[in-house]
């Protein structure tokens, strides 16, 4: 049970844990002052959602994201969420490719070449199939989370600023919940791949919970850091980057590889759900059905992305607090089973 249930936590940490929340700019972008009680109702939002999606996906032994959306929103909805998810995670990789091949620039790697590295890594991963792609959250993950962890650790130890937070003004509350749906439809994605796998209700808590809580912990930590640097971030396309601007230059090179480490376990993510959802109508190895779409993928990474985000992001929000709010009414409009 909780070596299973280890392994499907690093897969969440993974999913979640990409270059935005590394970077800590949607932690900025979402939290900042007056938001403890957002990233407490995160983190009981997540544990939910981690929990019932996993149940769903174990007792419909899914194998895509299909069956799960079907269970949540209705068969009729489900078809237009199956078309919205695609889309969300085809442009998710894309970007995720393209972050990839710039975050490379800095060591003097010409952007495509970078892009062809990352891309030749992703498809080694899916030789191994979904295992492959849990292996690598299971020795990665622990590198990113205590890598972060001690860098925060060590900025509140020795900070320089006091940061009070006071439990009378939480008037950024209402992020708790976006923050939350933003990571839904990526959650969805990769955790009905593995429905499958799960073979038990003790390893589905081990998950939900230790994923939840080192999350929010970490998310906590990382506000309270990034609060205390407030009047620097304006200088800093990348937040964490204001907060180890006095570490020696290895923390730097150290801390953007972390960061491209972070992209990878992005797209990795977004491209499981993307195979594991067409590889019943295409009964290929899923390492060749990894390279038609990365295929698919390479030309659009020659385009700017910015409009196209600004489009596509603030939809998909919308949707997902949708989504969210059909998790967690799940288990009480099905409470004679749950």
């Amino acid at each position: 049970m909780w070596k299973s249930g280890f392994r499907w936590m690093f897969l969440i940490l993974g999913t979640v844990i990409g270059a935005g929340y590394a970077s800590g700019r949607e932690l900025w972008q979402f939290f900042g002052t007056e938001s403890g009680l957002a990233i407490l109702l995160f983190t009981f939002f997540f544990i939910i959602s981690c929990y019932v999606i996993l149940q769903i996906s174990r007792k419909e032994r899914t194998e895509h994201f299909s069956p799960v959306l079907q269970k949540l929103v209705g068969e009729k909805v489900s078809h237009l969420y199956n078309i919205i998810m695609v889309i969300y995670l085809f442009t998710t990789t894309v970007v995720m490719l393209a972050g990839g091949g710039a975050a490379l620039q800095v060591f003097s790697i010409p952007y495509w070449a970078g892009i062809a590295i990352i891309c030749l890594l992703l498809i080694l991963l899916f030789v191994y199939d979904v295992k492959g792609m849990v292996t690598v959250n299971v020795v990665i993950i622990p590198v990113i989370v205590l890598t972060l962890a001690f860098v925060l650790v060590h900025s509140v130890m020795n900070g320089t600023q006091e940061v009070t937070s006071s439990f009378s003004k939480q008037s950024n509350w209402p992020a708790g919940f976006t923050f939350t749906a933003l990571n839904i439809l990526p959650l969805v994605a990769v955790l009905s791949a593995i429905g499958k796998e799960v073979k038990s209700k003790g390893e589905i808590i081990v998950a939900s919970v230790g994923s939840g809580g080192i999350l929010g912990v970490i998310s906590l930590f990382y506000n309270q850091t990034l609060i205390s640097v407030e009047s620097k971030l304006a200088l800093f396309e990348i937040p964490l980057f204001a907060i180890i601007q006095s570490y020696p230059f290895y923390m730097l090179f150290l801390m953007t590889i972390l960061l491209w480490i972070a992209i990878y376990t992005t797209a990795a993510s977004g491209l499981l759900g993307l195979v594991t959802r067409f590889r019943n109508t295409m009964p290929i190895p899923l390492w060749t059905l990894c390279l038609l779409f990365i295929l698919l993928m390479v030309p659009f990474t020659a385009v700017g992305f910015s409009v196209l985000v600004a489009i596509l992001y603030p939809l998909f929000g919308l949707i997902n607090l949708y989504l969210l709010v059909c998790i967690l009414l799940y288990p009480i409009k099905n409470r004679e089973n749950w």
